[in-house]
């Protein structure tokens, strides 16, 4: 008799429920079945079902563990989603259309109540704290902002340089330049192609190969690039500026057979050049200088005129084939215009260049042993053990063994290799690439420092002698850029580092959230490239007293540049049970409530379970291979459900083995959306195989990073612990790379070797910086959306008990006994994140293809009804109250939370969840505007910039030399402030031939090089306070060695024997001022009739000459002031 009372009760409960009509399966849910037939008579067996139990009060709830929403969504600003399609509206409008009421609409426009998890605001789960003005770093222009990677393909932004005027940058379609003085300029909007429209106006030139390298010659008004199809670009400073047409190029010529790495002009204006394969050319000036004076008709001629003169040194360097430089490729080069010498960085090895006599000094490697000939061939890696090929155990003939056995054996072995062969691969790529050479620079004092792929910085002096090595962060350095007294570091994390001449450090700040690629420093700025392609500039005083008062400013006027925009999220969680997708099944799920969202976030689980198919995707997740057919098929499902390509586009994907996360994107809003990554955790059979884990996707929405995550955890009832470390293991080791849109970090010009590296600091020292890096990436977002089958089910009921209650629709009843909850309240997982009030039934498991709660499993095992399949978020907020705005920038509330009862192709329910997110965000393009007014009006901000335009006060011993065949003068240069040191630089802007009563034209070589008859040491350095230095101006002949047969100088038909004239220029400064004073000293050569001796290596080096007494002072005075009046 009980079994039929139970029979009828169930047949009562069902009857209450509206029948799923065929095969029109739209706007079904749960929800909506109990309100199919309001007027059935309903089980009267409990009085304590939801419908009895007033709202929005839980009995076992306290004020703080759960929340009404209504408030916070009540004010709402529009956003325009292309063709002025308002969200809000349009839904309302949409359901006004699909409902015979209003009830509908009302229901979905109102939030639900949440619950929330204890164990927030402490650790890894704290909210990630945001500011108006970034707290933890300077305030800094932006002069381009942070565009979506998508806009930039092809187009990426390799390296940046300063003129005095201009940023130029390199990119992979050709060359553009900003004005120092449209900085703060807000963006051309609309004119502007996609991802540049906050950005400064700049100009562009036409397109040509991707750009690797760019050089500086303020001598003769040039930028000189390096491309990837070997050859060098001259483009003009002062071209005339046209909005409309791209700029075009100057000279050019084919220097090298392949890419041209880097480029430098020397001590002497000679420009060098570096490729691959350690390739080094000299290109030297006199052929350039000749080049550039041809007219461009003739600009065929002067290509082949400077590709004649080319002089190859590693050929010169290379003996009965074996050559003293590796043949790796040329990785940077750098001119030290101190002692005229140059380096040659390759990854493991420096080779050190007198720039005068283009002879090979010394050889050397990264640990600073001397070399004195490195192989030629390249070393090729050893091909790793084939040991991916699975042997999958069979059985003996005394043993058999059963499927599941053997498919266990089959997937631990690939997991076993799979560790091994990673753990190896990983172990010796570290060894081979920790210490590669990524940076170098030349500093004030006239050392050099390197940094490496391991974040070690090292310091070598002139001579290339190792002398102190530091390590001030644990990640790769990426560049390297020197002002005044201070260092600036670029690392992959995003940071830059400052340190002093000594290596002491001196600050430190996230200056990106990508690695910094390339730094420059022009107009008392430091600019600091990304490789997303955002341009910022820090004030070369930073971190100083102007700091707090820019920020200060800028966050008073926090509310001109603040934007807020509204968008819903659509979540759906579905274990599919290895099913196949069926259109009618989808739309019922997706497709009936996707009108009103903008984002559609689509989690599936147990796709596919084969037991060689999650053996392989263990050995596929290891090589970075990843999807199946069966997931392609299902994407294509949910696409076609979501109208792809004409409503929605697909933005990315994920799949590790049985679990796969899609994302989707309203077109109308697609500009708003992208930066794309994907990450996996493995959480099943020792952390190696999918078949449980996590498979998330990162993306950037209105500047706002949001993240999610679809989980599938532990099973089994009493397996709660083991769920809860799968969620803190997913948390904790959830990283995302670029795998899901095939961009990769080397088309930006990121060292592929520097994100895999990752080593602790040298010191073994932990400092709180560290150990904030060491937050998981999760914990950084703005949003993260955890949502699967977590697999947590209801503890202390019986099967019939749990039938029970979901017969009478006694949720509240069901909630307590809620493994999830539970955890929650305890802080044991999900820590501080919100769900909404479930209020529907349990989720699992039911029968296929049997509607309604007779579906629940009644079979032999009769599992207890759960809700394995939720949805759990976490924003911005750290509790209740908090309005959106930059201290807050997402809020979010859950308007739809639900089941699709009316499925019935897997043992699981699919879930779906609506959240309604509000953003505040910057206006990049008006808050640069409000940057330049601060700086141009502020007092405050004026006195502190005027203080930094001071120059130290300084004396030349004399304003003119003369000199004879190798004679030697000593300048002297005095630093008369007894407060500040003073830096000098020594250039030369010109050299001109002295004739009888012609006024003297003065030609700059490249990069105010010096002429090759005049050697001056040092030609760069800091003076003390209250001290002098001496420099020597030195005239050498010029004949080497290989220009000499027998003691005969060979190109005697060259020289020049008339007098001739060279302007010194000596520049000083402050250690940061922007400000500069010159010094102008011109040094007169009067040619010597006595006869030139050759006769030995010596004979070419310096004379004993000493300085010229007052006497012939004077006489070069008069005879320098009767040609020049």
């Amino acid at each position: 008799m009980a079994e039929r009372h139970k029979e009828v009760e169930d047949r009562e409960a069902l009857a209450g429920l509206s029948p799923v009509p065929q095969p029109h399966r739209v706007n079904h849910s749960y929800s909506q079945q109990l309100r199919g037939n309001p007027g059935e008579k309903r089980h009267q067996g409990r009085k304590h079902s939801l419908d009895d139990i007033p709202r929005p009060v839980d009995r076992d709830l306290s004020d703080d563990e759960f929340f009404n929403r209504s408030s916070s969504i009540a004010t709402t600003n529009s956003i325009n989603h292309g063709g002025g399609e308002d969200y809000l509206a349009s839904y309302r409008l949409d359901q006004s259309l699909l409902m015979d009421d209003g009830t509908e609409d009302v229901r979905q426009c109102q939030p639900l109540q949440e619950f929330v998890g204890a164990g927030a605001g402490a650790g890894i789960f704290k909210v990630p704290v945001r500011a108006a003005v970034h707290p933890g770093r300077p305030p800094c222009l932006e002069l381009r902002p942070h565009p979506l990677r998508e806009t930039q393909v092809g187009k990426f932004l390799r390296n940046i340089v300063c003129t005095e005027t201009q940023l130029w940058a390199g990119q992979e379609n050709g060359i553009r330049y900003w004005r120092f003085e449209d900085s703060f300029e807000p963006g051309l909007q609309g004119k502007a192609r996609r991802g540049d429209e906050d950005a400064a106006p700049f100009h562009e030139s036409v397109n040509t190969s991707p750009t690797l390298c760019l050089l500086v010659d303020n001598g003769n008004r040039l930028v000189w690039s390096g491309h990837k199809d070997g050859k060098i670009r001259s483009w003009k400073m002062d071209q005339p500026v046209d909005d409309d047409s791209p700029f075009k190029e100057g000279l050019s010529w084919q220097a090298h057979r392949s890419a041209v790495t880097s480029i430098i002009m020397s001590s002497y204006g000679d420009l060098w050049s570096g490729g691959e394969g350690g390739v080094i050319k000299i290109w030297p000036w006199e052929s350039i200088e000749k080049s550039l004076s041809l007219r461009p008709e003739e600009k065929h001629m002067a290509s082949l005129l400077v590709e004649r003169s080319a002089i190859d040194l590693r050929s010169q360097v290379t003996v009965n084939g074996n050559c003293s430089i590796s043949s790796a490729d040329i990785k940077c080069l750098l001119s030290d215009h101190i002692r005229a010498k140059v380096w040659c960085a390759q990854p493991l090895h420096f080779s050190l260049w007198d720039a005068r006599t283009k002879e090979l000094l010394k050889v050397f490697n990264v640990e600073g042993q001397i070399e004195n000939r490195v192989d030629t061939q390249s070393s090729q890696d050893q091909p790793v053990e084939d040991e991916m090929k699975v042997k999958f155990v069979s059985s003996s003939k005394k043993e058999k063994h059963g499927f599941l056995q053997r498919s266990r054996n089959a997937i631990m072995g690939a997991a076993d290799v799979v560790r091994r062969v990673a753990t190896r691969g990983a172990g010796a790529f570290v060894d081979d690439n920790a210490k590669k050479i990524e940076a170098l620079i030349l500093t004030a004092n006239g050392m050099i420092w390197s940094g490496c792929t391991n974040g070690m910085l090292v310091q070598w002096d002139g001579n290339g002698n190792r002398m102190l090595d530091v390590n001030p962060h644990a990640r790769a350095i990426q560049c390297l850029c020197t002002f005044g007294t201070r260092i600036y570091i670029g690392y992959v994390s995003g940071m830059v580092h400052v340190i002093n001449l000594e290596g002491n450090p001196i600050a430190g700040w996230v200056a990106h959230n990508g690695p910094v690629i390339k730094m420059a420093v022009g107009n008392g700025h430091v600019f600091s490239l990304a490789t997303h392609g955002g341009i910022r500039a820090w004030n070369t005083s930073s971190p100083g007293p102007l700091d707090p008062a820019l920020r200060a400013e800028l966050a008073a006027k926090e509310s001109t540049y603040t934007k807020r925009d509204n968008i819903r999220i659509l979540i759906g969680t579905w274990n599919v049970g290895q099913g196949r997708p069926l259109h009618e099944a989808l739309m019922s799920w997706l497709g009936s409530v996707s009108s009103d969202v903008g984002i559609v976030a689509v989690g599936l689980q147990e796709v596919d379970m084969g037991a060689g198919f999650l053996a392989m995707s263990a050995a596929k997740e290891t090589v970075g291979l990843e999807g199946s057919s069966i997931g392609n098929c299902w994407l294509d499902a949910i696409g076609r459900a979501l109208e792809e390509n004409t409503t929605f586009e697909r933005l990315g994907s994920r799949q590790l083995a049985g679990l796969l996360v899609s994302l989707w994107v309203r077109r109308s809003i697609r500009m708003h959306v992208g930066d794309i990554d994907a990450g996996a955790v493995p959480c099943g059979f020792g952390r190696a195989i999918g078949n449980k884990g996590g498979v998330g996707l990162r993306i950037r929405v209105y500047d706002r990073i949001m993240c999610v995550v679809n989980c599938h955890l532990a099973a089994h009832l009493e397996a709660v612990n083991r769920r809860n470390a799968d969620f803190d293991h997913i948390y904790k080791n959830m990283s995302f790379t670029r795998s899901s849109t095939g961009l990769n970090n080397a088309a930006a010009g990121v060292s592929t070797a520097s994100h895999t590296v990752r080593v602790p600091n040298a010191s073994g020292g932990n400092s709180s910086e560290e150990q904030k890096e060491a937050k998981p990436e999760l914990a950084d977002a703005d949003m993260v959306i955890f949502f699967g089958d977590f697999n947590y089910r209801l503890f202390g009921i019986s099967y019939d008990e749990a039938r029970d209650f979901v017969s009478q629709r006694c949720f509240d009843w069901l909630r307590e006994k809620d493994q999830l909850r539970a955890e929650m309240k305890a802080g044991k997982v999900f820590q501080g994140m919100r769900e909404a009030l479930i209020r529907f039934p349990p989720t699992y498991k039911f029968e296929r293809h049997r509607p309604g709660f007779a579906g629940y499993d009644s079979g032999e095992k009769k599992r207890i009804p759960a809700w394995c399949d939720r949805v759990i978020y976490r924003d911005n907020r750290s509790g209740e109250g908090n309005d959106c705005s930059l201290q807050c920038p997402v809020v979010s509330s859950i308007l739809l939370y639900e089941a699709c009862m009316d499925v019935t192709e897997s043992d699981h329910k699919p879930v779906r969840c609506k959240l309604h997110v509000k953003i505040a965000h910057v206006d990049r393009s008006y808050r640069r505007k409000v940057f330049g007014d601060i700086i141009q009006s502020n007092e405050i901000v004026r006195s502190f910039l005027e203080e930094l335009r001071c120059v130290p006060e300084t004396i030349v011993s004399t304003n003119s030399i003369v000199l004879q065949n190798q004679d030697t003068s000593i300048l002297q240069i005095t630093n008369k402030c007894v407060k500040n040191k003073a830096i000098f630089k020594i250039i030369c802007e010109g050299q001109s031939t002295v004739d009888d009563g012609e006024p003297a034209e003065y030609h700059p070589r490249g990069s105010f090089g010096f002429p090759r008859w005049l050697e001056v040491t040092p030609a760069a350095g800091i003076i003390k306070p209250e001290c002098s230095v001496e420099v020597s101006v030195h005239h050498e002949e010029f004949h080497t060695l290989e220009d000499l047969v027998d003691g005969i100088p060979q190109n005697w038909w060259c020289e020049d024997t008339r007098d001739k004239e060279a302007l010194l220029t000596v520049i000083v400064r402050s250690s940061t001022s922007t400000e500069t004073r010159r010094h102008r000293i011109r040094v007169c050569h009067c040619f010597s009739s006595k006869t030139v001796r050759l006769g030995s290596k010596s004979g070419s080096k310096k004379g004993s000459g000493g300085s010229f007494n007052r006497a012939e002072s004077d006489a070069a005075d008069d005879a320098i002031n009767s040609r020049n009046p």
